[in-house]
Parts: structure tokens; C-alpha cells; sequence
């Protein structure tokens, strides 16, 4: 029998993660889901340590390595089940972990995508910082989570086991509709990787569509499996993406002020990088800068048409002022302080 869910794992020489953690996945995911490896052109032997250790995993073969957005559009676009779940290769989930999804899904058709609670691999006690209880941001494009405010990850204690409506849901562990994947037009490939579902999920909210977090669903997520926070290449891909996915989705009336300040905010960011000796990431910003420029003619008609298909241009999960003055000068470093009524 068909299964209505596609569990797809995105794998590029992830062979010893796949190995750690597909386990979990193929256990805890078969009664209800059919799992899916996306191998991107690996070299490490991927392929065939599926083919020898995980024979009930469906395997599809892409030709080279099209990063984690056009690696998931290629993929996606070959599966026909009812609903997605985009799933990292370094996340171990846990017993159960669809049924909240599936049932919640199910139930509120006005939701599009939604994503379980993610939990540090390594500090099983605290949220992981890629998604944690669901993202937010901030007026200048700065994502937080319920959770995790910027670099600070608060430990769980249960403060946020109610479901909530998000502004994003990370793409560790993302759950969406097939026909709302389609509708928006899957990720943005030319993102190549990092803030792709931020811009995916933003495009969602602003059409009506919902996205939420279900606490009841429990992951476990290593983080940093492809690119380390530290790396130039990591730094440039977020400064980049950012500006891009700012350009594509705000509203006439913030596009220039907004762009204002964020460029005095990357230089910023630059000139911190360099003071504490972190030259590698000061020339990504200002490479970032000089490729957002580069590009931005040809997302014009992207804007134009996100703006035309807009039907709520002020979504509610979307801090109004800066999560930097909020976190550096009003002393709000908790989600709970700084959105206290989500």
C-alpha cells in the first residue's frame, strides 16, 4: 500500500552519518512512511552502504552535487506522496515522531508545512540551534527561534511543549504538503544551501498559508554536519541569502529603509569579524555584498510576483523591531522576553 509520507534525506559523503542515525529513521518511520535517500553524486561510498546495510531505503541517484535546495527540487519533484518530510542526515528521531505531524496536519488543512521540536544530538537536555521549538524573524532578516536568540540556546524545561504558529520551520526536520512544495515552487536553488527554508517558508506565510511547531513530535539533531559555523564558505551563503531572500520578499514600503540598515549592520558584522581576527569570514560579508548586487537584477520578477501573490504582507511571527537591540541593549535573550505573547 502507498504510504502518504516521503521521508527525504538529502545525503552528500554523509555514509558515516547515514550510518549512525538512518537506523532510527527506517525503525520509527516505516508503519506510516516511505524513507528516501537523495544521494548527491557522494563519493564516500554512500550508495553502497545503503545498498548493503539499509536495502528497504529508496535510493534516488542525482547526477552531481546540486546542493541542499535544487537537491531536494530534483528529488521532490520525482515522488508523488501526499506530504514531504525533508529530513537531515545527522537527526535521530524518536519513537512516534510522525504520528503528532500526520495527525496535526491532517486536521488543520489551513497548515502547510510544520516541523517537530529539535533537541541537541550532543546536550540532550537543550534546544539545537538550527530550528529548535520553530523560527522567527526579525524586521531586518535576523531568524531566531523559540528557544535559541541568536547565539544563546536555552536548555529545555518544557516552556514551549504547546504547539505554535511560526514564521519558518527548519529544514532539518521539515514537514510540507506536497501541493503547497509545488505551489511556491519548492526552495530556491539558487540559494545553494543556508536560509532556503526561511525564504520558502516566508513565501508560504505571506500567500495565507501556516506553519507550525509540534512540540509533541522529538528529534535529535547534531548540527554543523556540512559546513561548520565557523567557515568563510557558511558565513558567505548566510550574509548572501539573506540580502536575497529580504529582496524577494519585502513589502514595497520596507525594501529601501530595511536595506539601509542591514547594509550598516554588515559592516558592522565585518568590522567585528576582523577585530577579533576572523579575516576569512570579514571578506565573505563583503563578497556576500558584492554577489547580492551581482544578482539582484535577476530576482526581480521573483519579487514582482511574490508581492503579486502576497495576501498577508504583515505576518504575525515577524519581530517588528531588531532582535540585535532587542539582545544587546533591552537585555532580552530568551524567547519567552522577546516575543512574550507567541
Amino acid at each position: 500500500m502507498k504510504k502518504r509520507i516521503a521521508v527525504v534525506i538529502l545525503n552528500w559523503n554523509g555514509a558515516e552519518m547515514m550510518r549512525r542515525f538512518l537506523p532510527s529513521v527506517v525503525e520509527y518511520s516505516r508503519d506510516e512512511a516511505t524513507v528516501v535517500v537523495a544521494d548527491n553524486a557522494s563519493t564516500d561510498g554512500s550508495l553502497a552502504m545503503l545498498a548493503t546495510d539499509f536495502p528497504s531505503v529508496e535510493v534516488l541517484r542525482l547526477d552531481r552535487n546540486y546542493g541542499f535546495a535544487e537537491g531536494y527540487n530534483r528529488a521532490l519533484a520525482e515522488l508523488d506522496a501526499e506530504y514531504f518530510l525533508l529530513l537531515n542526515s545527522d537527526v535521530e528521531v524518536t519513537p512516534g515522531w510522525l504520528t503528532p505531524l500526520l495527525d496535526y496536519m491532517d486536521s488543520h488543512p489551513d497548515v502547510a508545512a510544520c516541523q517537530p521540536k529539535l533537541l541537541s544530538e550532543a546536550r540532550r537536555d537543550h534546544f539545537e540551534y538550527a530550528g529548535a521549538a520553530g523560527g522567527y524573524l526579525d524586521r531586518y532578516g535576523y531568524p531566531f527561534c523559540r528557544g535559541r536568540v541568536l547565539d544563546r540556546v536555552e536548555r529545555d524545561r518544557g516552556q514551549y511543549d504547546t504547539p505554535a504558529r511560526i514564521f519558518w520551520a527548519t529544514g532539518a526536520a521539515l514537514m510540507v504538503r506536497r501541493q503547497d512544495w509545488r505551489a511556491v515552487g519548492g526552495l530556491d536553488g539558487r540559494f545553494f544551501a543556508h536560509m532556503e527554508e526561511v525564504d520558502f517558508c516566508w513565501r508560504l506565510r505571506a500567500r495565507g498559508r501556516q506553519i507550525v511547531c509540534l512540540p509533541a513530535s522529538r528529534v535529535y539533531h547534531v548540527g554543523g554536519g556540512t559546513l561548520s559555523k565557523e567557515n568563510p564558505r557558511k558565513t558567505f551563503l548566510n550574509f548572501r541569502n539573506n540580502l536575497l531572500m529580504l529582496y524577494k520578499n519585502l513589502p514595497d514600503d520596507e525594501l529601501r529603509p530595511v536595506m539601509r540598515v542591514r547594509a550598516v549592520l554588515d559592516y558592522v558584522a565585518l568590522v567585528k569579524f576582523l577585530l577579533t581576527g576572523h579575516t576569512g569570514d570579514a571578506r565573505a560579508v563583503l563578497r556576500a555584498r558584492r554577489e547580492f548586487e551581482k544578482l539582484r537584477p535577476s530576482f526581480e520578477a521573483n519579487r514582482r510576483q511574490n508581492l503579486a501573490l502576497a495576501a498577508e504582507p504583515n505576518i504575525p511571527e515577524r519581530l517588528r523591531g531588531s532582535v540585535l537591540w532587542a539582545y544587546y541593549v533591552l537585555r532580552r535573550t530568551t524567547f519567552d522576553r522577546l516575543m512574550p505573547h507567541r
